[in-house]
């Protein structure tokens, strides 16, 4: 990320985080049009909604002295992924897939690196999928590629996500082992709900498939 070095500290400051707050612009609009496109041709709504943050200045900080890194602006756009993040939440697991796919088909957007924690999850039953991209905000000067953090979960995996991060919150992210165990515990009860789902999900395209069949040949007989 090209920023002029005439900038002082907060002009810096300012035209970064424009970039992000603009990209995050970009692929929410992005993902909202693919979403649309897919209701449009296929009758089927993939994305239950999604959402969208810019690091605090405080948290930026944070990561960065926790990583051992100097606070400057080069290694906050160099090293941090995250300061713009965008989630998506669907309804089944193979959604998941399907829309990291329309998103890295995009002309304009490059994948940077994936992180599949659907296939190999946390120690403590996290599960998401992550992609990391770049996406370039065009400028007067002409365009620059922009970081954003794209994670993709179903509603389960985000109702755990969510209490998981709660819970360790309070602890400063020292929960006991007991608490650790639960919190395992209840991401295989997700894992199995999604599951069950997907398979009810299947089930019912196949019931609908069979009847529209039937009805089909009903009339032609007629």
């Amino acid at each position: 990320m090209n920023i002029p070095k005439t900038y002082n500290q907060i002009d810096q400051w300012k035209s970064v985080m424009f970039l992000y707050n603009s990209a995050l612009k970009e692929i929410n609009t992005k993902i909202e049009i693919l979403n649309n496109e897919f209701v449009h041709i296929y009758d089927y709504n993939p994305i239950e909604h999604i959402k969208s943050r810019l690091k605090t200045p405080e948290s930026i900080v944070q990561k960065l002295k926790r990583y051992g890194w100097d606070v400057t602006i080069d290694n906050m756009t160099d090293k941090l992924n995250d300061i713009a993040g965008i989630r998506i939440i669907c309804s089944f697991t193979s959604d998941i897939y399907m829309i990291a796919d329309m998103i890295s088909r995009q002309s304009d957007v490059t994948v940077l690196f994936v992180k599949d924690y659907i296939k190999n999850p946390k120690p403590n039953g996290y599960k998401s999928y992550h992609m990391v991209v770049t996406i370039p905000i065009y400028l007067t000067d002409g365009p620059v590629e922009t970081k954003v953090e794209i994670q993709i979960r179903t509603v389960a995996m985000d109702f755990w996500a969510s209490l998981e991060h709660k819970i360790y919150y309070k602890f400063e992210g020292n929960a006991p082992a007991y608490l650790q165990q639960e919190l395992k515990a209840c991401a295989d009860m997700v894992d199995m709900l999604d599951a069950k789902m997907y398979s009810l999900n299947e089930a019912i395209l196949a019931l609908s498939q069979n009847q529209q069949e039937e009805a089909i040949e009903e009339e032609t007989k007629g």
